[in-house]
């Protein structure tokens, strides 16, 4: 700092004012400069001091070192979503951009209109290094398989429902275990290829099975091919609020349990005002 003023300056008196020093501690820095840097730095003129052309050479790469130091040790200013630029990016499977995001996106689309978001289909195990390394900066999980290593937040509790078409000729009403049995089911594995999930697991302890017959990775699928078809399936309940004319929904003929969702985020991020803020919109829009 005390060469940029003394450039800026070209006077040690001066620059020892702005500085708050005595001007022999600024000569004596001056020494110590043309030391260090093995050239006169300032020498005497006319009307004051000119640089060495070393000097003007070292002028730009210092005022720009110490804007950057001023940028890093200064308060950090609160976040003001009407005037924030800021790109986000998100990661979120198919149900999470359904039943999370889709709500909050108007919210702050219109609370936060220079931002923007990418929102990223990222698999759950890799979702925590992606948060650790910047690449993402939030991401929903279900609560039993956030990492220990991330900060999370508990959003809601999920339940699943049995879709079927409108016209399916075995489901009218909410079919008994043995009917729901009969039918053909789609389900949804996410990890790709799973024929079993929770449904499977309570049937198999009251000693029944049912008739999985297609399996597909992402559940926003699913609605289509239940209206083209005589398969039904079981989804989060979520993502069935604006279900089509084409479709019905019934309660389970047996308990089925549920999950909790949560938002998760590095400790890197915790702190930061803009992501302090886009938590707790989701969080309120939900």
């Amino acid at each position: 700092m005390t060469l940029e003023v003394l450039l800026t300056e070209l006077n040690v008196s001066k620059a020892a004012e702005r500085l708050n020093l005595s001007q022999p501690s600024v000569s004596v820095q001056l020494g110590k400069l043309r030391h260090i840097y093995n050239d006169p730095l300032l020498l005497p003129g006319p009307r004051g001091m000119l640089p060495t052309s070393r000097a003007l050479e070292l002028l730009q790469p210092l005022r720009s070192a110490l804007l950057e130091l001023e940028r890093v040790i200064e308060p950090k200013k609160p976040f003001d979503p009407a005037t924030a630029h800021v790109t986000w990016s998100l990661a979120a499977p198919d149900y999470a951009e359904s039943a999370i995001l889709l709500p909050v996106l108007s919210r702050l689309r219109d609370a936060a209109p220079h931002t923007r978001i990418a929102i990223r289909d990222t698999a759950p195990p890799k979702m925590a290094k992606q948060l650790e390394q910047g690449i993402c900066d939030l991401g929903f999980l279900t609560m039993d398989r956030v990492p220990p290593e991330l900060r999370f937040k508990f959003l809601f509790m999920e339940h699943y429902v049995l879709i079927a078409r409108k016209d399916h000729p075995c489901v009218k009403r909410k079919p008994t275990i043995d009917e729901f049995c009969t039918l053909e089911h789609i389900m949804v594995s996410p990890d790709g290829g799973g024929f079993r999930s929770v449904t499977d697991t309570m049937l198999q302890k009251m000693g029944k099975t049912r008739r999985v017959v297609l399996s597909v990775p992402h559940f926003l699928f699913v609605p289509a091919l239940v209206t083209q078809s005589d398969m039904v399936a079981m989804l989060p309940s979520r993502l069935i609020r604006n279900l089509s004319d084409e479709l019905c929904a019934f309660e389970a003929p047996f308990e089925i349990p549920g999950y909790e969702m949560a938002m998760v985020w590095h400790e890197r991020s915790h702190r930061d005002p803009g992501h302090k803020w886009l938590r707790e919109q989701i969080h309120a829009a939900l």
